[in-house]
């Protein structure tokens, strides 16, 4: 029987060396339990709803899906799941696009044991653990958007000055996107997942994530639920 403290963890990993390695891992700490392991994003997307784990350990290049369009379709069926990227993948978009989409922690590979028990530890308590190449590459990419999301700022210390022209600033910022971004937009807010999103504009997931990554810097958003809220308060 599983100990009040036990940490549940689930795998998405194709590598099948690396399955076995962190299936090892958990299976040798005392608070952690490996709920299942999974080789697809099909896999993931179909059958770790219903376990509901605590936190899911999710690689970035699956064989017929991406990890962001996993942690995008998981992530609102799993509001108390906590997802922690482990990947090759060190570049600012791909990093972007998963945080974006709902990941809680991102770590590259190779990881030490303690590394990634340490991780599922902090993320399973509300921190958000990277390696450090990617915590520099997010501040980075914060301070370059900084002067940008700054410069609207007549806003006085109060905040109070700026509030009456919201809902013009909400129209504008939608205006600013090219026909295709809000093609994607319209298609995300009424709930389309990555891969629908591909389907019905005939592009790739990668291509889709691209677009999102431009929908946040022009709407000035950080997440696909900012960016859904702040488009419906710019309709209304």
């Amino acid at each position: 029987m599983t100990a009040p403290s036990t940490i549940r963890v689930a795998v998405v990993e194709d590598d099948s060396r690396l399955r076995r390695t962190f299936t090892d891992i958990l299976e040798s700490a005392d608070d952690c339990e490996c709920v299942g392991v999974f080789a697809t994003g099909e896999q993931a997307m179909s059958r770790i709803p219903p376990l509901a784990p605590d936190v899911i350990i999710m690689d970035v290049n699956l064989p017929d899906s991406s990890g962001v369009e996993c942690v995008a379709a998981l992530a609102p069926r799993l509001p108390d799941t906590q997802i922690l990227m482990v990947t090759v993948y060190q570049d600012p978009e791909t990093t972007f696009n998963v945080l974006a989409a709902g990941a809680h922690g991102y770590l590259v590979k190779p990881v030490m044991k303690e590394h990634l028990l340490a991780a599922i530890r902090e993320v399973r308590g509300g921190g958000v653990p990277m390696s450090p190449t990617i915590a520099r590459k997010v501040i980075q990419t914060f301070r370059r958007r900084e002067p940008a999301a700054a410069a609207p700022g007549k806003t006085s210390l109060s905040g109070k000055a700026g509030a009456p022209h919201a809902t013009a600033a909400h129209a504008a910022d939608e205006e600013s996107l090219a026909p295709r971004e809000q093609q994607v937009l319209e298609l995300l807010v009424k709930g389309y997942s990555y891969k629908e999103v591909s389907k019905e504009l005939g592009i790739s997931t990668s291509t889709v994530g691209t677009y999102v990554q431009r929908i946040y810097e022009k709407l000035h958003v950080s997440s696909r639920r900012e960016m859904m809220a702040r488009s419906r308060r710019g309709a209304t």
